[in-house]
């Protein structure tokens, strides 16, 4: 399969878009019954999440990371994932005029990282990371959550399955490539479909 070096891979619908993020019980737990982000959730934070399962799975170490015990699945909004791109800034300079400024005022920043396989190894081409800051966490908690699914149960079959050499496929999430205007690529300085 030859896939783009920079894309947005993800399940999502009409509607809706799955992005990850790992927490402890006392995060994960009060999120899931309110289905928002709620105390201790810290909004002055700045929170990446993951579209990419398996980089979540890398980051999280299959659930069993210190802090990060507790997978959730987020389903947001697809217009508040646009807009979330469409205020956003490469992380490191990407040697357009303005960087620096773009930095400074942008609540959002991305990041592309090496997507991983089901052992944690890098694979050739970039998973992206998003980092919502200020105004972007309280969109993301107020507008764009459409409901939190605690996945950790799953997440631990998962490795289970992968520790064993069984077949996995069943308990992977559909990802296919996201669909991006011209625009939200270039921000963003994705490869495309």
């Amino acid at each position: 399969m030859n896939v783009p070096y920079r894309q947005i891979r993800a399940a999502y619908t009409e509607q809706s878009i799955t992005v990850y993020q790992a927490y402890d019980a006392a995060i994960a737990e009060p999120a899931v019954a309110a289905q928002r982000f709620v105390s201790p959730f810290k909004r002055e934070r700045m929170t990446w999440i993951k579209p990419s399962f398996l980089w979540m799975m890398y980051r999280c170490g299959y659930a069993t990371k210190p802090g990060q015990g507790r997978v959730l699945a987020i389903e947001l909004s697809r217009e508040g994932f646009a807009w979330a791109l469409a205020h956003s800034c490469l992380s490191h300079d990407d040697r357009r005029p303005g960087w620096a400024e773009r930095v400074r005022r942008s609540p959002v920043r991305i990041q592309w990282d090496p997507e991983r396989g089901l052992r944690h190894e890098a694979l050739p081409y970039r998973s992206i990371q998003i980092g919502l800051s200020g105004e972007a966490v309280s969109r993301y908690v107020d507008e764009w959550t459409l409901g939190i699914t605690d996945l950790t149960d799953q997440v631990r079959e998962l490795h289970t399955a992968v520790r064993s050499r069984a077949d996995v496929s069943a308990l992977l999430p559909a990802e296919r490539p996201y669909p991006l205007n011209e625009e939200l690529l270039e921000t963003i300085g994705a490869s495309g479909i």
